[in-house]
C-alpha cells in the first residue's frame, strides 16, 4: 500500500523534535508581549548575573590559589559541593519533567499512535527532558568554569573539556528521573503521579537543604575550628561523593587544571552514562505501553467542606456574602493545587535555614562594638526583604494569571474587579505578613537588639510586606500568563523578572531612607547624646510613604488593565 503524501514512515530523532523547536523559534520571535526591550533586559540582567558570580568565584578562587598546599584541595571541595548541589537539582527537575514530557504532553497522542519507532521516541523524548530540565544550570555553570579556568589557566582547550564532562553529567540525571517517573507512572495514574512527585520532590529538596546546613561547610574556611592540621587536610582531602558523577566531574576539572588529567573520572562519567541511557531503554521497552495507558486516567478529585472551612466562613462573616465567597475560592484553589501548597514544606525549611544563620552569627566576642551588634539587625531587613520578595513571586504574583480562561466568567458577571483583586491581595498579604514578622521577632530575639531596633524592624517589615505583595498583585496583572498550564513557570516570566527588579528597588529604597535616622540613632545612644527627632521623623515618614505608594499605586493600575483586558 502506498504511503500517503507528506507522511514519513519511522521518521528520524531530530524530525520529531522539529514541532518542539518551530514552537519555541515562534514563541521568541513574537513581538506581542515584550519585544526587543524583552529581550533586552533579560540578558542585561542575565549578563550582571553572571558577572556577579564570576566575580565572587574569581576572587575566592585566586585566594585559595595563592595558599600554599591546601588552595588546590579548597577549590577542589568547593567545586565539589557545587556539583553535588547541581546534580540533587537536576534529578529532581528531571522527575517532574519527564512525566510532562513522557506521558501528558499534548503530541503523545500523534507520537504513540504514528508509525514511530520507540527507541526514537525515547530518544527524543529523553533529550526533551534533558534540555527542558537542565538549561538553567547550564547557564549557571558557565560563570563558575569560567572563574575555574581563568584562575588556573586551563587555556581555551579547557572549554571542550568541560563541555564533555558536562554532557554525560546531565544525561545521567535525565535517564534516572525518566526511569523513576515511568516505575511511578505504571503504579499510580500519571495525573495522581503528578501530586505524589511535588511533595517527594520538594520534601527531598528541603532535606538537602537541611543537611547542607547542618553540615556547616563555612568550617572548611576555619582551619582553627579543627584540633590539628593533619585533620583539615584529611577532610578536604576525603571526597564529597566517591561513587556520584559529581566527583568524577571534580576529579576530571581538578585534574585538568593540576596538568594531570584523571582519565578515569572522564571513563567512568561517559561509561555510566551509555550504561545508563541502554538500561533506560530497555526499560521503557517494557513499561512504556502500559504506563501511557494509565496515564489517560484521570485522577479522582473531591471537594470537602469540614469543620475548618465552617470556622472560616464564621470569621469572614462580617465581609459580607461576595468578599466572604471570593476569599474562600482563593484558598479552596491554592490547596487542591498540590504543586502549591506542597511548596509551604519548602518555604518552612528555608525560612529554618535563614534563622540558623542568624543565630551562629559571630556577633559576641572581642572588637564587637554596640554599633555593630546593632546594624546587622537592620541590614537582617534587606535579607528578609528579599524572602519575602521570592514568596510573593510564587504565590501572590500567579494569582490573576491562575485564573486562565475563566476569567471570563468573572468578568461577565455583575461583580466588581476591585472586589476580586483585593481578595487575591489580602489573601496573599495576611499569610505573608504573620511569616515577615516571626521571621523578624525570632531573629532579634536571637540577636538581642535594643528596643529601638526592635520597632524599627517591625515598622519596616510590615511596609515592606504591603508594598512587595502590591507589587506582585499589579505585575502579576500587568503581565499575565492566562495560556500557562504550570504556576511554577509564571513567576520566571518576564513580568516576575520586572517584579523581582521592583522589590529590590523597594527595598533598597527603605533602607536607604532609614539608614540615615538608624545611624543617628546609635550615634547618639553610643556617645551618650540625645537624638535629632525632626531627621528620624522625616527618613521614616519618607520610608512610610514610599511602602503606601508601592501597594496602592501597583493595584491601581493592575485594576485598570483587569477592567480593559479583552477575553
Amino acid at each position: 500500500m502506498p504511503e500517503a503524501p507528506g507522511l514519513l514512515a519511522d521518521p528520524p530523532l531530530l524530525h520529531l523534535l522539529r514541532p518542539k523547536w518551530l514552537t519555541a523559534r515562534a514563541r521568541a520571535r513574537a513581538s506581542g508581549n515584550g519585544g526587543f526591550w524583552r529581550y533586552l533586559v533579560l540578558g542585561g540582567v542575565g549578563v550582571l548575573f553572571w558577572a556577579f558570580v564570576f566575580g565572587v568565584l574569581f576572587r575566592l578562587l585566586r585566594y585559595f590559589r595563592d595558599v600554599q598546599e591546601i588552595g588546590a584541595l579548597l577549590a577542589g571541595k568547593l567545586l565539589g559541593l557545587i556539583l553535588v548541589s547541581f546534580f540533587a537539582i537536576l534529578l529532581l527537575s528531571n522527575v517532574i519533567t519527564a512525566l510532562s514530557s513522557f506521558f501528558l504532553a499534548k503530541d503523545l497522542d500523534i507520537l504513540v499512535g504514528g508509525p514511530v519507532d520507540w527507541l526514537r521516541l525515547y530518544g527524543a523524548k529523553l533529550l526533551e527532558t534533558a534540555i527542558a530540565s537542565s538549561w538553567m544550570v547550564a547557564l549557571m555553570s558557565v560563570p563558575m568554569f569560567a572563574a575555574y579556568g581563568w584562575v588556573y589557566e586551563g587555556g581555551w582547550a579547557f572549554i571542550p573539556f568541560a563541555m564533555a564532562l558536562f554532557v554525560p553529567f546531565i544525561v545521567i540525571p535525565s535517564v534516572v528521573g525518566s526511569a523513576v517517573t515511568l516505575i511511578l507512572v505504571n503504579v499510580f495514574p500519571a495525573r495522581r503521579t503528578r501530586d505524589i512527585l511535588s511533595v517527594v520532590a520538594v520534601l527531598t529538596a528541603g532535606g538537602v537543604v537541611v543537611l547542607f546546613r547542618l553540615l556547616r561547610p563555612e568550617k572548611l574556611a576555619r582551619p582553627e575550628g579543627f584540633r590539628s592540621l593533619v585533620d583539615f587536610i584529611a577532610v578536604l582531602r576525603t571526597p564529597t561523593s566517591p561513587f556520584m558523577p559529581s566527583e568524577w566531574f571534580q576529579r576530571g576539572v581538578m585534574g585538568y587544571l593540576g596538568d594531570n588529567p584523571d582519565w578515569l573520572a572522564v571513563y567512568l562519567l561517559w561509561t555510566t552514562a551509555a550504561a545508563a541511557v541502554v538500561l533506560g531503554a530497555l526499560l521503557h521497552r517494557a513499561l512504556y505501553t502500559s504506563g501511557f495507558s494509565r496515564a489517560q486516567e484521570s485522577a479522582q478529585r473531591w471537594v470537602r467542606s469540614g469543620t475548618g472551612t465552617a470556622l472560616v466562613r464564621k470569621a469572614l462573616a462580617p465581609l459580607g456574602v461576595l468578599r466572604r465567597e471570593l476569599i474562600l475560592k482563593e484558598i479552596r484553589l491554592f490547596f487542591r493545587d498540590t504543586t502549591q501548597w506542597s511548596q509551604l514544606i519548602l518555604l518552612a525549611v528555608l525560612v529554618v535555614v535563614y534563622v540558623f544563620n542568624i543565630k551562629f552569627l559571630p556577633l559576641r566576642g572581642e572588637g564587637i562594638t554596640f554599633f555593630l551588634v546593632n546594624i546587622v539587625p537592620f541590614l537582617n531587613l534587606v535579607l528578609a526583604g528579599f524572602v519575602l520578595a521570592s514568596i510573593a513571586a510564587r504565590f501572590i504574583f500567579p494569582a490573576v494569571s491562575l485564573e486562565g480562561r475563566t476569567l471570563w466568567l468573572l468578568r461577565s458577571s455583575p461583580m466588581r474587579m476591585r472586589d476580586l483583586l483585593w481578595a487575591k491581595f489580602w489573601v496573599g498579604t495576611t499569610p505573608v505578613l504573620v511569616l515577615a514578622l516571626m521571621i523578624v521577632g525570632v531573629t532579634d530575639y536571637l540577636l538581642q537588639v535594643s528596643q529601638f531596633m526592635v520597632a524599627v524592624s517591625i515598622f519596616s517589615i510590615t511596609g515592606l510586606t504591603f508594598g512587595i505583595c502590591g507589587l506582585a498583585i499589579g505585575c502579576g496583572t500587568i503581565f499575565p500568563q492566562f495560556e500557562t498550564e504550570n504556576a511554577a513557570q509564571i513567576p520566571t516570566s518576564f513580568g516576575g523578572l520586572v517584579f523581582m527588579m521592583a522589590s529590590v528597588v523597594l527595598i533598597g529604597g527603605v533602607v536607604i531612607l532609614e539608614a540615615r535616622p538608624v545611624y543617628g540613632y546609635l550615634s547618639a545612644q553610643a556617645f551618650h547624646q540625645a537624638p535629632s527627632p525632626g531627621e528620624m521623623a522625616l527618613g521614616f515618614f519618607a520610608a512610610g510613604l514610599l511602602c503606601i505608594a508601592a501597594t496602592v499605586l501597583p493595584v491601581r493600575e493592575a485594576l485598570r488593565r483587569l477592567e480593559k483586558v479583552e477575553l
